[in-house]
């Protein structure tokens, strides 16, 4: 039996699932993109399988309206952990907040909320926008990097001092006093920065956590700044071992140069497993979904490749000329392997069902396939845990949990059961209430 077992959360979005013609898939309800019985079912599934929470990303815009492809994310994904919360018990509820566009007392009261609710299981992906469609739904322009990373600062450790502004044991409730809470154990924060401030306190007591996990997706010097001082998770993207394991190495330097134990932080990669019984079941799964978009992509694989490919070779593999002169493009981290699944001989079609262009890499298979994938990136210290993101819920969130789980467990990677109540408890992350006292 390993000591150290991997940690898994999954990503929900939309309702239908990672690909973008999830929602047609059979047996998807078309109109789940608005089902929030549907989101608490997905989750229940999740959390049968132990997994440690839920992982939803958030973009307050709309690129053009959608014609064929639903969106991606979920309406708002505060009101859809919320509605979670009440429908589960131990999976954890992390959503994507902005620092950007939110006042940081709207963020502590509603993160805070949700863990009180959820009885400490809420966790708050803390992210600077940069998307210039987002600016201009709140009215306004994207500051420059160094400006919104100092906010973002500036936000978390509001949001933290407001967290903490009951003592733990502010809130007596006892009738038999006629005392419902100690008001000289509710102070205000009063914490006023270049960007943002708030007086406070909050209206909410602590919860059995205390209060939410930071968790933080940003990338470079500026991202590693944020997670390194406040962070308990990162969620990463990464395309190889090699890749994976100098992210994290970087995340938990980032922790130590802040003053924190590196084991305080734990590095999640993304994955996109599609499963079947067979290899050849799983490229057929996942080219029915992508039937619509993959003529579209054809040309961007060519330019992975540095070859001009043309939509009418889409069911034939390239040519012996074109294998030979294939080169993987230095400017797309994913090009290694869509180079060496073309080398395989495969259809362009079948070169884009092993999910070549999709956000993280796909392992392709069995459920034992993607059970080695997982086992080979967490043994080589690349990573903590994954976060997995299904190509169809309605039916792949059961295939993960009833057939990857077990093998996991079978070797001794993965625990058979939670072993605590809260996000903190499952993520193996010490208990912080108010600020960090080391960054204050």
């Amino acid at each position: 039996m390993s000591k150290r077992q991997m940690i898994l959360g999954m990503q929900l979005g939309n309702g239908y699932g990672s690909q973008p013609m999830a929602w047609k898939a059979p047996g998807v309800g078309p109109a789940n993109y608005t089902n929030f019985d549907a989101q608490v079912r997905y989750a229940q599934a999740a959390e049968r399988g132990k997994f440690a929470f839920l992982f939803l990303p958030d973009f307050a815009g709309m690129s053009k309206g959608p014609e064929q492809e639903a969106p991606m994310l979920t309406l708002d994904p505060m009101m859809t952990l919320a509605a979670i919360a009440r429908g589960t018990e131990r999976i954890g509820l992390v959503a994507t907040g902005s620092t950007t566009f939110n006042e940081p007392y709207n963020t502590a009261r509603q993160f805070k909320t949700l863990d009180v609710m959820s009885h400490g299981r809420a966790g708050w992906n803390a992210v600077t926008t940069s998307d210039p469609l987002v600016a201009a739904n709140y009215g306004q322009e994207i500051a420059p990097r160094p400006e919104r990373y100092e906010r973002a600062h500036e936000t978390i450790q509001i949001a933290q001092a407001l967290w903490g502004s009951w003592e733990k044991d502010a809130w007596i409730k006892d009738p038999a006093t006629s005392q419902f809470a100690d008001a000289g154990k509710i102070q205000p924060i009063n914490l006023q920065g270049k960007h943002v401030a708030s007086r406070g306190p909050l209206p909410n007591p602590p919860s059995e956590q205390g209060q939410p996990v930071v968790f933080q997706a940003g990338g470079g010097d500026y991202g590693l700044g944020l997670a390194g001082r406040y962070a308990n998770a990162v969620i990463g993207a990464t395309f190889t071992i090699e890749d994976s394991k100098g992210q994290r190495d970087a995340v938990r330097k980032a922790a130590v140069d802040a003053g924190r134990d590196p084991d305080e932080i734990k590095y999640f990669a993304g994955v996109m497993p599609a499963i079947a019984g067979s290899k050849k079941e799983a490229l057929d799964r996942r080219v029915a979904l992508g039937r619509e978009v993959f003529p579209a992509r054809v040309p961007y694989l060519g330019a992975m490749l540095g070859l001009p490919l043309d939509v009418s070779q889409i069911d034939q593999p390239l040519t012996r000329e074109q294998l030979e002169a294939a080169r993987p493009s230095p400017f797309d981290p994913r090009s290694q392997r869509a180079y060496e699944v073309a080398q395989e001989g495969w259809s362009i079609r079948d070169i884009l069902a092993h999910g070549v262009i999709d956000y993280h890499p796909t392992p392709v298979g069995t459920a034992e396939e993607t059970a080695d994938h997982l086992q080979e990136w967490f043994e080589a210290g690349a990573v903590d845990g994954f976060w997995v993101s299904i190509d169809v819920y309605e039916d792949g969130i059961d295939t993960f949990v009833d057939q990857v789980v077990p093998i996991l467990q079978e070797r001794g990677l993965y625990p058979t059961d939670y072993q605590g109540t809260t996000l903190r408890d499952h993520l193996g992350v010490p208990e912080q209430y108010g600020q960090d006292p080391r960054l204050s």
